[in-house]
């Protein structure tokens, strides 16, 4: 596996200071060592990862494979080798859920976002960015129908500006069960979509689901009928709605915000 780009190598680098073996598959290729670049270098170093210099030709050629928005490396480069491809936030989605009861009691605010068929891996790497900053413990992803593949794909990672490599992530066969699931295990339903209360006028519950659908047919009928509430965020613009992962952004901003307003 090959990631590139600044915010994706150093969080990925980050992530392998808590993990000496992880360290040892990963080898980083750099060019003009510039300030960015330096500070990755001293990560890499602390956490044990090989470094070494090349020129940007070389880079270019490593990166020539990547989809075109992920070959420009800035002059860095990292290489996975083998299972440590795959990030320790990849979780069982049964094993996390059987956690959360566990811990259940006296538990602060948990957010789960599901992504119904959210296909461009740009969208689901900004999700995953904002899902970051405003504290969601499980991103949900399905098999089929969505961009899944956190683990191996570069335009998710570079678009979580490195978010990818730290949010707990599960892919599941079926996000209808999955969401029954965490309805019986406590949480409330928010589906996003048009003709839903308005966000300003509702309350989000202490362990909330947020359901994105894809831009172009929404969220599935059958997940839809599992939401208990749908929510929409008012607009004054002149065309039809938000990008998937605005529209994620600010509804997460806004359950962290009630979250902040309630202590």
């Amino acid at each position: 596996m090959i990631l590139s780009g600044f915010h994706a190598v150093e969080e990925r680098v980050r992530a392998a200071q808590e993990d000496s073996g992880a360290a040892l598959k990963m080898r980083i290729y750099f060019s003009k060592p510039g300030p960015r670049v330096k500070k990755i270098l001293e990560l890499a170093k602390s956490a044990g990862i090989q470094c070494e210099q090349s020129d940007n030709k070389t880079l270019d050629q490593m990166a020539a494979a990547l989809p075109e928005g992920a070959r420009e490396h800035r002059g860095v480069i990292l290489e996975i080798q083998g299972q440590e491809a795959r990030p320790s936030n990849i979780v069982d989605f049964d094993v996390w859920l059987e956690r959360f009861k566990a811990a259940r009691v006296g538990q602060s605010r948990t957010t789960v976002v599901i992504l119904d068929s959210v296909t461009d891996p740009h969208n689901v790497g900004a999700i995953l960015r904002s899902a970051d900053q405003f504290g969601a413990a499980l991103v949900l992803l399905p098999e089929r129908r969505g961009a899944n593949d956190v683990a191996q794909n570069e335009v998710i990672a570079r678009s979580s500006a490195g978010a990818a490599s730290w949010v707990p992530v599960s892919v599941v066969s079926n996000l209808v069960r999955a969401a029954q699931q965490l309805k019986d295990a406590g949480f409330w339903i928010y589906g996003a979509d048009a003709g839903g209360v308005q966000v300003q006028d509702g309350t989000f519950s202490k362990n909330s689901v947020l359901i994105m659908g894809s831009e172009g047919n929404g969220i599935a009928r059958l997940l839809r009928e599992q939401c208990d509430t749908i929510v929409s965020i008012p607009t004054c613009g002149k065309i039809d709605s938000l990008n998937v992962s605005v529209a994620a952004g600010v509804l997460l901003y806004e359950i962290y915000r009630q979250e902040l307003s309630s202590k």
